[in-house]
């Protein structure tokens, strides 16, 4: 096992642990009831997978999936809903949200004073600390509830980043994921932000349930790595049924668009229009990101019913031409097959010389 594997595969399963154990702190902090740390204790899914991938995969990443990230999204998501639910009874005190920290020397220097006549340098730590807590515990909450969500968005593509890759999948195509990612991450931040900070939606705790169900909905896709990688599939199955080919040969563009119309873009479409329609709240960033949507789902259709077009017009001129159509998204093998055999029956050919020639000699004689 490579030592950059094995580092990478431990810290970034470290990173994700100590977000969601901030995660459960806050929760405990905000609903003061020592229960709730029982959510850590999820974490130790998350301790499993990391035990079974070094030792079955020496730390690589699995074909079309990564259990860390889903794992992650377990332990996270439920502190994240705890919040976003307490968070409709906590308001900032002065200004909506103000970061309410009173920063003030005479805490330190009294930790200061306190320690150099106790235990020294070690318990002047332990102070500073103490009081470094403190004063995090006095950020505004609605402050805690919108960094966590940042910077969960922010871990998950710096984590698939960090995240071994395995051999099914290029570092190409992890480039394209993750930039794919970082337009998804906004878009889902953006829904979240723009949409729990309603007033008329905070006093609907119905509706802040929908909404937090979509939203969670929108997080499945990141454990996924389908939108940059093709199905396989035999050509000679594929080639008797139509539909079979088309997933085959644009599995990574149908993926894409069903990720928008089923995942993200669609459902945060449906929860606006809701809002906009039923429950008569507008505003100019609503009308705006609805219209976006609109939009986003209308050229994904379009998109759709252009890769169908083409398909069909190219099985039509292959079945014309009495051409088999194979799959291209295994080109190799296919194309291995063909040249194969037509580099055979060329060898044939020229070691077998015709007969005019092999009979001019024998009448000669």
């Amino acid at each position: 096992m490579e030592l950059m594997v094995l580092l990478n595969a431990l810290v970034t399963r470290l990173l994700f642990v100590l977000h969601s154990l901030i995660g459960v702190w806050r929760v405990t902090a905000v609903k003061k009831e020592p229960k709730y740390w029982l959510l850590a204790l999820l974490n130790l899914l998350l301790c499993l997978e990391t035990g079974l991938t070094l030792k079955f995969k020496q730390g690589r990443g699995y074909k079309w999936f990564s259990p860390a990230i889903f794992l992650y999204l377990i332990c996270i998501v439920p502190s994240l809903w705890l919040l976003e639910i307490h968070h409709g009874t906590q308001y900032c005190g002065n200004e909506p949200g103000a970061v309410q920290v009173n920063v003030s020397n005479q805490d330190f220097n009294q930790s200061r004073e306190s320690s150099h006549g106790s235990e020294g340098t070690d318990h002047h730590i332990i102070q500073t600390a103490k009081v470094f807590v403190n004063q995090l515990s006095t950020i505004c909450e609605t402050v805690w509830t919108l960094a966590l969500h940042q910077t969960f968005l922010l871990l998950l593509v710096v984590g698939r980043w960090l995240l071994p890759i395995g051999v099914e999948i290029t570092r190409d195509q992890l480039s394209q994921l993750l930039l794919m990612f970082v337009g998804t991450a906004a878009d889902i931040l953006e829904f979240a932000s723009e949409t729990l900070d309603i007033e008329d939606v905070r006093k609907n705790y119905a509706l802040i349930n929908a909404i937090l169900a979509v939203w969670t909905w929108s997080m499945l896709q990141f454990p996924l790595d389908l939108a940059v990688q093709h199905i396989g599939c035999k050509p000679s199955a594929s080639a008797r049924r139509i539909p079979s080919l088309l997933l085959c040969r644009y599995s990574a563009e149908l993926w894409n668009i069903g990720v928008s119309l089923f995942i993200q873009d669609g459902p945060f479409f449906i929860v606006r229009s809701i809002l906009m329609g039923h429950f008569r709240i507008f505003n100019q960033m609503l009308v705006f990101f609805t219209a976006k949507n609109i939009l986003v789902v209308t050229l994904q259709l379009y998109r759709l019913a252009v890769i169908t077009l083409d398909f069909r017009t190219t099985v039509l001129q292959k079945s014309r031409k009495g051409e088999v159509c194979c799959c291209p998204c295994e080109p190799y093998e296919a194309r291995a097959h063909a040249t194969g055999r037509q580099e055979n029956e060329m060898k044939e050919f020229v070691a077998v010389p015709p007969k005019e020639e092999s009979q001019a000699p024998s009448e000669d004689h």
